[in-house]
């Protein structure tokens, strides 16, 4: 079967800015399972600690860390003409078509790209446009995933080792490369996102009975998973070299 031609169980749910309070409550309720979001944020968090200046979120989505980077930076968010097709319909950001910034050469202080490179084709190329667009020294932000299914089809391309990462951004001039999660992480986000697929397939009314029968067995199962997730994160148990993904922070050289 092509790549084209196999069929998505069911595509992540968009990831919105949380800017209502209805909007925020979801958000918070989403970070209890989402590990992969939940460990982006946090690093993000982090990375964003004392900075000011302007920013560009690449492929920002539906913006949803747009309040957080805005507090003390001049945002501006980017994402590419296709990204419609999956659920992000904002008329507020600069467009990209094939992996042209469209930004002048050496004018953003920072630069965010989170879960994105893995849809690159050329991702050489976009990497290149990220060095051109920051300011000598200037820095840049990104994550990607490591243990994720198979989405977006068919625009999900690579995933990426740590020698890999070194490799790919050696024009920078400082680039570390933190995992995110670890081994027992994947194993209850797995575990999470293989309940989703199930509630995804319950497409006819016929199958609602059956499934609600099994997420009612499955629901101390799924709290264990949830409360496993957790903890590897807080006490760092497990091993990292099959994390979640990866956070790779950078900066341009003079």
């Amino acid at each position: 079967m092509s790549p084209s031609a196999q069929q998505e169980t069911f595509q992540p749910r968009p990831l919105r800015q949380p800017d209502s309070p209805w909007g925020r409550a979801r958000f918070r309720l989403r970070l209890l399972g989402d590990f992969q979001t939940l460990t982006s944020l946090r690093d993000l968090k982090a990375f964003l600690r004392g900075k000011k200046g302007s920013v560009l979120d690449l492929g920002c989505g539906g913006a949803p860390y747009r309040a957080l980077l805005s507090k003390t930076l001049t945002y501006e968010g980017a994402d590419w003409v296709h990204a419609d097709a999956f659920g992000y319909h904002d008329s507020n950001v600069l467009r990209i078509e094939g992996n042209h910034i469209p930004i002048a050469d050496g004018s953003l202080d920072y630069l965010v790209c989170t879960e994105v490179l893995e849809h690159v084709e050329d991702f050489p190329a976009l990497i290149a446009e990220m060095l051109r667009v920051l300011k000598p020294g200037g820095e840049a932000f990104v994550t990607i995933p490591w243990s994720a299914r198979y989405h977006y089809i068919p625009h999900d391309y690579w995933r990426f080792t740590p020698s890999a990462l070194k490799r790919i951004f050696e024009r920078f001039a400082d680039v570390e490369i933190k995992p995110r999660g670890t081994d027992l992480t994947v194993i209850a986000n797995k575990w999470i996102v293989a309940n989703l697929g199930v509630m995804a397939r319950a497409k006819k009314i016929s199958a609602v009975l059956p499934v609600v029968v099994l997420e009612m067995l499955g629901l101390p199962l799924l709290a264990g998973a949830v409360m496993l997730g957790h903890l590897s994160l807080w006490f760092g148990w497990g091993s990292n070299n099959d994390p979640l993904g990866y956070t790779i922070t950078l900066r341009r050289g003079p």
